[in-house]
């Protein structure tokens, strides 16, 4: 598509409602924040039900969101929403998603927040309700009768004496001309008849048989192929470029130099590679990296920028008093999102204009980048969301987008840019931050815990560019653009209300700020201080950041507490919090394990062959955003120190459940990611490089595994908000496994991945103890 193309064109060419569009502010005045789930104002005015809706002549309606599938379902189940809210089958509804000509900026679709943003009174959910009142409304005065007295089905309104209107007869083709409706009310879960089923993937067919098309399968008119060439090690710079090394060779069309950028275009994908592996580049001298065995100790030197998430002002007293005082460290490496397909982008950048068709969960972020990196006007770009590799988080999807339109806009033509194996781990996506996490809490001479304290230290570097720092990831870094500085700063005193969406404070702590509790547990001693330090590595979002590495944290912590004080691992959380949802998720979850109560490890363990043992995780994600318990039922060789998991028992409440198929699916994903999280991977690095650049160096859990029986409790809660669902069960998985080995073996795993060598080395210590 032409990236002059307009709304108003593209809704007369699709046969749908020509619609509004305008420059205007945004819904609610917090959404101008800078944040990772700030918008900007746009051309698309998100005010105005016209934004977000339409009605064709035949009928169909086209819905248009900022929220994006990437394999989480999102199509399927904000399709199902439409329906339900404006009564019609899901065969007469078309969405549009993340297309920045035709579509509102809802910001990045990231952090289980597309549920919460679209599916309670806001967004989508509130423009459909919006329009199902406006044409009721319309009827009303067609048909003369009060509102009450009509019914809707099939998207045709009819009144008791069976007169009847559709909703084409009412405007198709026309627009609304309306304001969203915030008092607009919501269909209620007791009365849905689309939402609330477990209805497939719309797009499981075309995936399943291989028609589906991914920005990989993309094919523009004239399109030519680009490679990128990165430094050969962190820190290097360009010297000069020998384009004499590669002159003469066929279908080069032009070596691209931009700084420290690197690239070339050819007419052929092959070409492309051959010539970036002859491309002489004379790059000046690494940087030393901190050593990767003692990183986690680097990381505590390191200037930091502190926040004291709460503080009760009376933890050292508590402790000092205290008859057993526990402490242990966790540690959590860098993790990749080891995306199979390596990342792809299309652009088409002419006439000071740009088109990008790119697998970006940020299409206005990504537009606002590529105009900074073309230095061209912010409305003479367009970026089309287009599925790739899925990721959950942030891979070379944003960097492999800046990359073609780079390429594109020297050679006047559209790129194809389709990133190497060792271009993806090494040099294209931003990993999962490494934490390392002190705990400290006193247990009182009832065996209850008194008070706890928290400290960690997380490394940091970029993360998602957002609208202004595409020096964020590698490719803005490289053409010049600064990422966004990480500025060390002396923490204050909490004020306000608890913030816990980084899941730094355990749940079972009250998180009191000025007299105003917000967390979910009942211990009132809690002092819980964050360090955040420059990583020597790209970081940004991977799946639950942080709030993984955290969660593993306490509830492996929590878990030696209820060790030491020889009490059942549930009840003696259960003594702890006062939040009912995640009481709840914890007791269902031990109910479908058949949980055997009794204190950990079991008793009478053998220490030579196969133990086998059962552990438990919980959490209220974010403080607020979902809640899950899981149990892990594990096997540990205690010769090789290989743990196999049998078993997964995970019990959630996010809300009213909107397609109860998609969320099995969501919880089932995470649960096996999590587990090759918590035992294969890791980032490696010598002293200049990552050396973790392909499936042989980097492992995650590979094909032909056996894989554990996985059984999901949904609690659905029709009366709660809509949280999010696709972060929930990966949180909680490697502190269930590894309580799990520690209840099958004595051994206590406190680092992450649990390799065979370590959970060996955990075995021996225990022996030798």
């Amino acid at each position: 598509m032409n990236s002059s193309l307009s709304r108003r064109k593209f809704l007369k060419t699709s046969g749908a409602l020509i619609v509004s569009f305008s420059a205007a502010s945004l819904l609610d005045p917090l959404a101008l924040a800078q944040g990772p789930f700030g918008t900007h104002m746009s051309h698309i005015d998100p005010s105005k039900l016209d934004s977000w809706l339409a009605v064709g002549a035949d009928g169909m309606v086209t819905a248009y969101t900022g929220k994006c599938d990437f394999g989480q379902g999102m199509y399927t189940v904000q399709t199902q929403l439409v329906a339900e809210e404006l009564r019609v089958p899901l065969s007469r509804v078309r969405l549009i998603q993340c297309d920045t000509s035709v579509t509102p900026d809802e910001g990045t679709t990231s952090g289980s927040q597309s549920t919460p943003i679209n599916f309670n009174t806001g967004g989508l959910a509130q423009a459909a309700a919006t329009a199902r009142e406006a044409l009721l409304d319309m009827a009303s005065r067609r048909l003369r009768v009060p509102v009450t007295d009509l019914a809707i089905s099939d998207g045709v309104i009819s009144t008791r004496a069976g007169k009847r209107v559709t909703y084409a007869q009412l405007i198709g083709g026309n627009r609304f001309n309306l304001a969203l409706n915030p008092a607009a009310k919501r269909t209620q879960p007791s009365q849905w008849t689309v939402l609330g089923k477990p209805v497939p993937s719309m797009d499981i067919r075309e995936l399943a048989t291989g028609r589906f098309e991914f920005v990989h399968n993309l094919h523009v008119p004239g399109m030519a192929h680009g490679r990128v060439v990165r430094p050969p090690a962190l820190g290097c710079v360009v010297l000069n470029v020998d384009e004499s090394s590669v002159r003469g060779l066929p279908g080069l069309l032009k070596v691209v130099v931009r700084k420290n950028f690197v690239g070339l275009v050819s007419e052929k994908q092959w070409q492309a590679e051959q010539a970036a592996r002859q491309l002489k580049v004379n790059w000046g001298p690494p940087v030393v990296l901190p050593a990767q065995q003692t990183f986690y100790d680097y990381i505590r030197q390191q200037p930091s920028r502190d926040v004291l998430v709460v503080d009760s002002q009376d933890t050292e007293q508590k402790l000092a008093a205290s008859p057993t005082v526990l402490r242990a460290t966790y540690s959590y490496p860098y993790q990749m999102h080891g995306s199979i397909g390596a990342s792809c982008a299309v652009a088409d950048v002419r006439a000071e204009k740009a088109t990008v068709w790119s697998p970006t969960q940020s299409v206005y972020p990504t537009r606002s980048g590529v105009a900074k990196l073309l230095d061209i006007p912010l409305d003479n770009v367009r970026v089309i969301f287009t599925r790739g590799a899925g990721c959950y988080g942030l891979n070379g999807a944003d960097t492999v987008s800046y990359d073609a339109a780079l390429l594109s806009h020297a050679v006047g033509r559209p790129v194809r840019v389709q990133l190497t194996r060792k271009d993806e781990m090494a040099w294209g996506e931003n990993y999962g931050q490494a934490c390392v996490i002190d705990q400290r809490a006193a247990l009182d001479s009832h065996g209850s815990i008194a008070a706890w304290e928290c400290e960690s230290w997380a490394a940091s570097f970029g993360g998602r560019p957002g609208y202004d720092h595409p020096g964020n990831v590698i490719t803005g870094l490289l053409v010049g653009f600064e990422p966004e500085p990480l500025v060390p700063q002396r923490s204050s005193q909490p004020t306000g209300e608890l913030r816990n969406g980084h899941n730094l404070v355990p749940s079972y702590l009250t998180g009191c700020i000025s007299g105003k509790c917000g967390g979910a547990g009942k211990i009132r001693s809690e002092r819980v201080l964050a360090h955040t330090v420059k990583s020597p590595f790209f970081t940004g979002p991977l799946r639950s950041p942080l709030r993984l590495q955290n969660t593993f944290a306490h509830e492996c912590f929590m878990d030696e507490l209820s060790a030491r004080a020889k009490v059942d691992p549930i009840a003696f959380r259960l003594r702890h919090l006062s939040e009912t949802r995640i009481i709840d998720v914890l007791k269902a979850a031990g109910q479908a394990a058949k949980w055997d109560p009794r204190p950990s490890p079991q008793p009478n363990n053998s220490r030579t062959g196969t133990a086998t043992g059962r552990g438990v995780a919980c959490v209220a994600y974010e403080g607020d955003n979902g809640y899950v318990a899981l149990i892990a039922e594990a096997e540990v060789d205690q010769v090789t120190g290989r743990v196999q998991v049998r078993r997964l028992v995970a019990a959630v409440d996010c809300g009213p459940i909107s397609n109860p198929a998609g969320l099995r699916n969501q919880i089932e994903g995470g649960a096996l990611q999590g587990m090759s999280r918590a035992l294969t991977e890791e980032v490696t690095w010598n002293d200049h490089e990552i050396t973790s650049t392909n499936w042989a160096t980097y492992r995650s859990l590979p094909l032909g595994i056996e894989v554990p029986v996985i059984e999901t409790v949904l609690l659905n809660r029709p009366g709660a908000e809509a949280n999010g669902a696709g972060e929930l069960s990966i949180t909680a998985v490697a502190a269930a496994i590894g309580n799990a080995v520690f209840d099958a073996t004595g051994a206590r795993l406190r680092q992450v991945p649990f390799t065979p060598v370590r959970v060996k080395a955990a075995l021996d210590a225990r022996s030798a103890a």
